[in-house]
C-alpha cells in the first residue's frame, strides 16, 4: 500500500499552493509536519528567480535570472533555462530539515513536505542522499511535488514514481477538491472524521 503522496503536473498548475493548503489543516491539527516549498519571485511583475521557504519560517534563494550571458561564467554555474541555481543557499536551508526529520523517532509518525524534487533541485547529490534516506524512514510519510515528464528523465524522480510505496496524482485545476481530501487522508487516516472541521477553500 503507498504510503507517500506526490503531486505532479504542468508549472503554474497550483501544485504547491494545494501543498501549502494542507500544510496548514495539518499543523492546525498538531500533526508533527516539517520541510519546505518553492515559491516564485517576482519584480515589476516578471518572475526573476524561485525562493525555497522552510515550514519552520527561514527563507532563502533556490534560482535567479542570470545577469550575464557570459559564456566562461555559465560554465561555472548549475543552470536550468534562464535561471542561475544557487546550490549553496538551497543546500544550508533544505539539509537541516531533512536531516531534522529523518533523525526523528520512530513512534510518532511525521509529515515531511518536499516542494519539489526537479531539475534545480537534483543539482545536490547530498539533496538526492537525504530524499532516499527521508523516503525509506519508517517514521516519515512524504508529501511532494515532481515536474512532468519532460525530455530526458530525471533520475530521482523516475525512482519515485516506481516505488510501489509511492501515489502519485497527475494535478489538474479542476480535481482541487478531490485531491485535498486525497492528500489529508492519506497524509493522516485519523484526519478522516476531522475534515469537515478543518477543511478550507482554496
Amino acid at each position: 500500500m503507498s504510503k507517500h503522496v506526490f503531486l505532479t503536473g504542468p508549472p503554474g498548475v497550483g501544485k504547491t499552493t494545494l501543498i501549502q493548503k494542507v500544510t496548514q489543516a495539518l499543523k492546525s491539527s498538531s500533526i508533527p509536519i516539517d520541510g519546505f516549498y518553492t515559491q516564485e519571485v517576482r519584480e515589476g511583475g516578471r518572475r526573476t528567480g524561485f525562493d525555497v521557504v522552510t515550514l519552520s519560517g527561514n527563507q532563502g534563494p533556490l534560482s535567479r535570472v542570470s545577469p550575464s550571458s557570459d559564456s566562461s561564467a555559465s560554465r561555472r554555474e548549475y543552470r536550468v533555462g534562464q535561471y542561475v541555481v544557487d546550490l549553496v543557499s538551497f543546500e544550508q536551508l533544505v539539509l537541516p530539515t531533512l536531516r531534522n526529520v529523518n533523525h526523528g523517532g520512530d513512534a510518532e509518525k511525521r509529515i515531511c513536505v518536499i516542494d519539489e524534487i526537479g531539475k534545480m533541485e537534483l543539482f545536490s547529490q547530498a539533496f538526492i542522499q537525504a530524499v532516499r534516506q527521508t523516503l525509506a524512514g519508517s517514521g516519515t510519510v512524504v508529501l511532494g511535488t515532481i515536474p512532468i515528464p519532460k525530455g530526458k528523465p530525471l533520475d530521482l524522480v523516475e525512482e519515485i514514481r516506481s516505488r510501489k510505496d509511492v501515489k502519485v496524482f497527475n494535478y489538474r485545476y479542476w480535481e482541487i477538491c478531490f485531491l485535498w481530501e486525497s492528500c489529508l487522508h492519506r497524509m493522516s487516516p485519523d484526519l478522516k472524521r476531522r475534515l469537515i472541521s478543518i477543511k478550507q477553500p482554496l
